[in-house]
């Protein structure tokens, strides 16, 4: 009796498929050998004329660490990229399967420096913003300058080791550790660029390759008229975007395409040599999108490039020419859709507070007598029970509360009122970054209680409540840190202990308590300013109020700013929901180089 004809159908099928799926592995077995084949004669004559060694890991099955940073990804951002195909060759990776895609918190400040110390390092403390000032030194801070990126550093490495150590590091705010390094702010001195890193030369090499170098001039040149060209459309079709600034499009050039193509080169050469740990950025992304938006073609054409050379270094690592690798790529922070504070409101946030600071009645003239000190007390205190019953009563919770710190303050203690520098009660600073904003009144070179600035300056700190650009106000009281909107205070002594007046100030944000904590932590640094303010924020335009001049940015609250992507190896099993702040991801990969 004959097979059922089905039957032979079925079992055909499956030869078939049998035989397609071999002839298939042959043929990737094939390609993978010919592209081993390939890199190892490419690369075993790139790192000959280096005069660089291959190294030779004592275990041949530990993995390597590569960190991919992309700077300013933030997870869901990422997703609507691969959504649109903007990013095919991270879209194949997930696809394989061995890795995962998971958001994590980033922390205050969420900004680069801060990110990288905590990852690299797991410390962060002191670094309030990515500007601050110092009231003692009368200095202000940035961490665009190499010697404070090396003296941070340094502290750092006196707590614990990097997770760089013996390995490589390529565009970034610190070295890790690392014993290679280019284009690393901690390290840009000279002996570390041309002798312990041989930067020099492997630029030198990289520059002396005639098509290498073709296709960086012509992308540079490229990436220049691109950017001319969409500021020019922004302009006519009236969407929002950075004045023309004359350096820009050669920072641009600078971040998107020169130091772009060196850095992957230099990681695919590390790759081939076996250094331990590799860790590079990408600050491409985070530039263009500050200037145009996160959902902007250039952004997007910023992230498709960045894809290409994150291509490029997981085909090589995978080709296993050297050493196993876990790949890891992550954002430092996201980005939030913002409009900047002086196009709404007609003036910066400094010009803002020195407008309110002209009317203000200065407690330093206290120093003129006896009875014009109590004079003057009973006339502040009468100002300030004026203002409390002229608000609505929500908001006159926190106006209450200022005026019982400031009877107080002028009850216990009035010597240090007398240290103010009357001759500067109109100096402040004010140092923004993205949505965050530290402002330090120069009265007195020692950090400012609540009491003491309301004393100064009555009404000030209810006025920037009041504002709607303005969405919370931190400031301390002794040992206590006091988080207020317009309609309520959070207020949190040294022991942790909190006590709540009204709804929380974070409550519309996903995680209110996380958004307390983290402000909490840098209110206390030393480094922060007599007021911290954070620019409002609108949960359904997910729009923040940026104090600088940008639509996407980064390092206060509110949307994705404060929830960039990682990308990392299944098997590692990683539980994110314990990481708080960058500082908590440093153990995960100490770890793994441990």
């Amino acid at each position: 009796m004959s097979d059922n004809p089905s039957g032979l159908a079925s079992r055909a099928l499956s030869i078939l498929r049998g035989s397609v799926a071999y002839v298939a592995a042959f043929l990737f077995d094939t390609f993978a050998a010919l592209t081993g084949f390939y890199y190892s004669k490419k690369y075993a004559v790139i790192v000959q004329r280096l005069g660089l060694r291959r190294r030779v890991p004592t275990d041949q099955n530990r993995p390597g660490l590569i960190i991919i940073q992309v700077d300013g990804l933030a997870h869901e951002h990422l997703l609507q990229a691969i959504d649109k195909g903007r990013a095919p060759n991270i879209k194949r990776m997930l696809s394989r399967g061995d890795v995962v895609i998971e958001r994590w918190r980033c922390g205050l400040p969420s900004t680069t420096p801060a990110a990288q110390a905590g990852i690299m390092f797991g410390e962060n403390d002191g670094i309030p913003a990515f500007r601050w000032y110092d009231k003692r030194r009368q200095r202000s801070m940035v961490f665009k300058l190499p010697a404070l990126a090396t003296a941070y550093q340094a502290r750092l490495e006196q707590q614990r080791p990097g997770i760089l150590l013996d390995g490589s590091s390529y565009v970034n705010f610190f070295d890790g550790g690392a014993y290679n390094s280019l284009f690393t702010l901690s390290t840009i001195e000279p002996h570390s660029f041309f002798e312990g890193v041989r930067g020099a030369g492997l630029v030198a090499l990289f520059l002396l390759n005639p098509l290498r170098v073709v296709r960086v001039i012509y992308l540079a040149i490229k990436e220049y008229f691109t950017d001319a060209f969409q500021r020019i459309s922004s302009r006519v079709t009236g969407r929002l975007q950075l004045p023309f600034i004359g350096l820009y499009p050669f920072l641009r050039v600078m971040s998107n395409v020169i130091f772009r193509e060196i850095e992957t080169f230099a990681v695919l050469v590390d790759i081939y040599r076996g250094v331990p740990a590799i860790y590079a950025t990408y600050y491409g992304y985070d530039e263009v999108a500050h200037h145009f938006g996160v959902g902007s073609i250039a952004a997007g054409q910023a992230l498709r490039h960045i894809d290409r050379s994150v291509g490029q270094i997981d085909r090589l690592q995978r080709a296993h020419l050297s050493r196993p690798y876990w790949l890891f790529l992550l954002g430092d922070h996201g980005l939030t859709p913002s409009e900047p504070f002086s196009e709404r409101y007609g003036q910066t946030l400094g010009q803002l507070l020195a407008a309110e600071l002209g009317s203000g009645i200065a407690l330093a003239e206290m120093t003129d007598g006896e009875h014009q000190d109590m004079y003057q007390t009973r006339f502040l205190l009468d100002e300030l029970r004026a203002i409390e019953k002229n608000l609505r009563p929500a908001a006159a919770i926190v106006a209450r509360r200022i005026r019982e710190l400031v009877e107080r303050r002028l009850a216990l203690n009035r010597d240090d009122l007398l240290e103010w520098d009357v001759q500067r009660h109109h100096d402040l600073v004010v140092k923004s970054s993205g949505s965050l904003a530290h402002v330090y009144f120069n009265l007195t070179n020692r950090r400012m209680d609540l009491s003491d600035i309301s004393a100064a300056f009555p009404g000030l700190v209810l006025k920037l409540l009041a504002h709607e650009g303005i969405w919370v106000v931190v400031a301390r009281e002794g040992d206590q840190v006091l988080i207020m909107d317009e309609d309520s205070i959070l207020t949190v002594d040294a022991t942790g202990q909190q006590h709540l007046e009204g709804d929380h100030p974070f409550a519309r944000l996903p995680e209110p308590d996380h958004a307390s904590e983290q402000v909490l932590r840098i209110a206390r640094f030393p480094e922060a300013g007599d007021l911290v303010l954070f620019g409002s924020y609108d949960p359904s335009s997910d729009i923040v109020s940026c104090f600088e001049h940008q639509v996407a940015s980064h390092g206060g609250l509110g949307g994705a700013q404060d929830y960039p992507v990682i990308i990392h190896p299944r098997q590692l099993d990683w539980d994110l929901t314990t990481v708080h702040n960058s500082r908590d991801l440093y153990r995960f990969f100490a770890k793994l180089r441990m």
